[in-house]
């Protein structure tokens, strides 16, 4: 009896609906004030003055996109942790709570935890080409980019959360992360606002997209190692740069599409996406609202949470005119056209992954460093090729 339950599986979720529980609970009674919104979490309110990037033409002609079903299922699995994973029968060796006890060196630079806190800081070259740190800092149940690091065990996450040097050195590696972003860490709570060099690195932040891979990891991780509640304040800040102030207007897609999502307590990420909902423009093409009220039964939406009819904007409550067959030809005939010249067709079941772009070349090697980044350039001409700013972030760097 014992073998037929351990060799039974939670069956996983085939939409991204059934992905998102979201709005699943929502009710009158968790909904908040704007002005409760804009003091909950964050440091900044929202100036007036700020007006966020405007998609130009029509609500007709503006691109038509979708959420990412492996996106979805991938945060799924994490805010479950991770229903259908088995441990590895290996002796458990801690080998990350040994690494922030600074028993060990991470591999394979051979650097101790203790050298990166004390001299890395500010060293932003370092921290920005050396690809194999970040899965140490940040370690997850998951395999990340380099192979040398060893996932986390439920036996060592309660470990590691009773051990207070770890965890001291843990969140130093946060805020060493977040001054690298221009961000700062306020205070024991979670609390973030703008460094003093903010400018200039969110100009680099914007423009060094493979950090977006870094930043999903970070979050995930903090939930991992019993920091849950930073979470929100970090989330919201990202936002309310992207989207209000477009500092990193090029952050808005990763900041909804993922970093909200890490998030465990619905009614936290509701409130981060209802402010969200605010200033995102066009305000048509908002996907990450409550899911819209159908007419029958069959009315549209497949997995990659289009939702609401064949020419509806998404998952937002909020729809666009439905195309004329006409515009829904010569879209169809745009969308082959375009496929065939790029060789590369995303749709919500045949997203490019990682290791489809890595060619298969994951299993570890002597150049680790060179193929990570290879494989970040590899994403985000992916991403260019798609027209918009969303590149996979499936594998956790």
């Amino acid at each position: 009896m014992g073998n037929l339950i351990g060799s039974w599986r939670l069956k996983e979720p085939s939409t991204v609906e059934e992905c998102d529980s979201t709005w699943g609970s929502d009710s009158e009674s968790d909904e908040t004030g704007e002005d409760d919104i804009s003091s909950e979490t964050g440091r900044f309110s929202s100036d007036p003055g700020d007006s966020s990037p405007q998609l130009r033409g029509s609500p007709e002609s503006a691109p038509k996109m979708k959420r990412s079903f492996y996106a979805a299922r991938d945060l799924y699995k994490y805010r479950h942790s991770y229903p259908n994973y088995k441990e590895s029968r290996q002796p458990n060796e801690y080998r990350n709570l040994r690494f922030y006890l600074n028993k060990i060196p991470l591999v394979p630079d051979g650097i101790y935890i203790e050298e990166i806190l004390t001299k890395w800081r500010g060293d932003y070259d370092k921290l920005e080409h050396n690809h194999t740190y970040i899965q140490w800092l940040f370690p997850l149940r998951e395999q990340g980019l380099n192979f040398y690091a060893q996932e986390l065990t439920q036996d060592e996450i309660k470990e590691f959360q009773s051990t207070r040097e770890a965890k001291r050195r843990f969140l130093a590696a946060y805020s060493l992360m977040l001054d690298f972003y221009g961000i700062k860490l306020l205070d024991k709570s979670g609390n973030v606002g703008r460094a003093s060099n903010w400018q200039e690195r969110f100009q680099h932040l914007n423009e060094s997209q493979h950090n977006y891979l870094r930043i999903t990891r970070i979050l995930k991780s903090l939930g991992e190692l019993g920091y849950e509640a930073f979470k929100p304040p970090l989330v919201r800040l990202l936002l309310e740069e992207s989207l209000c102030h477009a500092t990193v207007p090029n952050m808005q897609h990763s900041a909804l599409e993922y970093y909200v999502y890490t998030i465990r307590l619905p009614a936290s990420r509701r409130r981060l996406l209802r402010y969200a909902r605010q200033h995102y423009r066009p305000a048509h093409a908002f996907l990450w609202g409550p899911q819209p009220k159908r007419r029958g039964a069959g009315g549209g939406g497949g997995s990659g949470g289009g939702g609401g009819g064949g020419g509806g904007a998404g998952s937002s409550g909020i729809r666009a005119p439905a195309p004329t067959p006409e515009q829904q030809r010569k879209g169809e005939e745009s969308a082959v056209a375009t496929a065939t010249a790029t060789g590369i067709m995303v749709s919500s079941r045949g997203a490019l992954t990682c290791q489809d772009l890595a060619g298969g070349e994951g299993k570890g090697s002597a150049a680790l460093g060179s193929k990570i980044a290879g494989l970040e350039g590899a994403l985000m001409m992916a991403g260019a090729r798609g027209g918009r700013n969303e590149y996979s972030e499936m594998v956790p760097l």
